[in-house]
């Protein structure tokens, strides 16, 4: 029986591919469904529920693509890379109609959304395109594409109102124990360089009882870490009416029984309240991680970016934060050339970021996003010196991480373990709560440890931890983003 899984991104743990298997059956006589997954997080959700959907509708998947008899690509239309790779793997599948057993190829999500019919006319090799507010009509839409004499290419568009609520068919790819929970869609903001309203309309907030519901759901099956996403979460509810929604989510959520961890991703640097970042420093479930992209530190950059505030604003909020959340991890992402972005501009930045210190980074290259204000900017930047710009925040971050995880050499944490590492064996891979999944980096932890040789702990025999067990690891070394340790005790949750 094929294995069911995403292809052909990445290889997920064995036991995930085996919950699959139990959930999908063996039945030769469904047809197979290869699924590839592009682009965040808010994607993945997105991907879980179509495969949910459709696995629900008797439709079975298949990891080897050359046996799948309709292969759906989730793409990302966020940035220039982002739509090359979503392009690139169409046509790599589409070659499969030839050499496979493909009979149908759907290009899904954004990109799908934002180009449309241009999709279906550059690429004779797609069926369908169905955009973000479809996903709901997926296993509709693969019977109507399979029914005899009734094939013809076509467009399943319409305007994104599209949200999914707890009693969705969900099957989840990551880890058992960690899960993304999106809590809204679209973005109300109006900042120049970004397309997401344009793909995925304004936004919706789904309401509390359906997020504290799914959450419900997701520690009974064993989640013990659950990572709020959207598009804006700090503005979370503001089209339902609330006031401080997400502190009121949050306060709901920290009930949740079997819950963990509970990580808030994307938070803009504005309606950033102290009872925000009390809750934050009060509740020991909520991660003290902050994830804010501040996108750059110059004033006129910030403006022409359409970004609420100003430089003093930033840095009296991340004053802010760090003074209310002791021992706060902080990642934030910055935006190098932006139309306009001058040399003096970028030192401006590159000093903040070597000032601030903060934990992690990201850097990403602007590029002209059709339909965005940024398009139409004048004093574009070369790629090149967008090049040598990133590289250069890059360098001076890995220079601060490796200096932040030297300080960590002989640290006591709690480590959330997620698994043998894929690449060493002998060696487990876990996380403290200032590393989020996916995106920041390990705990590399040698199995050995679990018998511990530590002079400031006595030798214990302990059993090897499984997935989803936290322990109490004690950190030896570090290698750039990554810690490495032993562990002290063992299933502290």
């Amino acid at each position: 029986m094929s294995q069911p899984l995403i292809i052909p991104r990445r290889t997920k743990p064995a036991a995930q591919r085996d919950r699959h298997r139990s959930l999908i059956g063996a039945s030769p006589q469904k047809t197979t469904i290869g699924f590839v997954n592009l682009g965040c997080s808010k994607n993945q959700v997105d991907s879980e529920i179509m495969l949910g959907s459709l696995v629900n509708e008797g439709f079975q998947l298949t990891s080897d693509p050359t046996q799948a008899e309709v292969v759906i690509v989730n793409t990302c239309g966020f940035i220039e890379e982002a739509k090359e790779e979503s392009i690139n793997t169409i046509l790599e599948h589409g070659h499969l109609k030839k050499t496979g057993t493909c009979r149908v190829l759907i290009a899904a999500g954004c990109l799908a959304q934002r180009y449309q019919g241009d999709l279906l006319k550059e690429l004779p090799e797609l069926d369908a395109v169905v955009g973000t507010g479809e996903f709901g009509k997926i296993a509709e839409i693969f019977r109507d594409l399979l029914a005899p004499k009734k094939r013809h290419r076509r467009l399943w568009i319409s305007q994104p109102p599209y949200l999914y609520d707890e009693l969705a068919p969900r099957l989840r790819l990551g880890k058992q124990h960690s899960a993304y929970v999106k809590i809204a869609e679209g973005c109300n903001r109006n900042c120049t360089f970004c397309a997401i309203p344009l793909m995925r309309g304004k936004q919706r907030s789904r309401p509390v009882e359906s997020i504290v519901a799914e959450a419900r759901l997701l520690a009974a099956e064993g989640v013990k870490e659950i990572n709020l996403i959207s598009q804006d979460t700090v503005n979370y509810g503001v089209d339902l009416g609330l006031r401080e929604g997400l502190v009121r989510l949050l306060r709901e959520l920290v009930k949740v029984e079997g819950l963990r961890w509970i990580r808030p991703f994307y938070l803009y640097p504005q309606q950033v309240t102290d009872d925000l970042l009390d809750l934050y420093a009060g509740e020991e479930k909520i991660t003290k991680y902050i994830d804010m992209p501040l996108q750059h530190i110059n004033d006129r950059m910030l403006k022409r970016m359409h970004r609420l505030g100003d430089r003093a604003a930033i840095e009296s909020l991340v004053d802010r934060i760090r003074t209310r959340i002791p021992a706060v991890t902080f990642r934030t992402a910055f935006i190098v050339g932006f139309p306009g972005e001058t040399d003096a501009a970028f030192t401006e930045l590159r000093d903040y970021v070597e000032q601030a210190e903060f934990d992690r980074v990201a850097a990403f290259l602007y590029s002209d996003e059709e339909g965005t204000g940024a398009a139409d900017l004048d004093e574009k930047v070369e790629r090149e010196i967008m090049d040598e710009r990133r590289n250069t925040i890059l360098s001076i971050q890995e220079s601060i991480s490796t200096a932040n995880g030297m300080a960590k050499i002989g640290s006591i944490l709690d480590v959330l373990i997620d698994g043998r590492s894929g690449e060493t064996d002998g060696v487990l891979e876990g996380r403290h709560e200032g590393l989020a999944p996916e995106i920041d980096g390990v705990v590399y932890i040698d199995e050995d440890s679990t018998s511990s040789t530590n002079t400031r702990h006595p030798r214990i025999e302990m059993p090897s931890p499984k997935p989803g067990d936290f322990c109490t690891v004690e950190i030896t070394d570090t290698a750039a983003y990554d810690l490495v340790g032993r562990i002290v005790q063992n299933s502290v949750y």
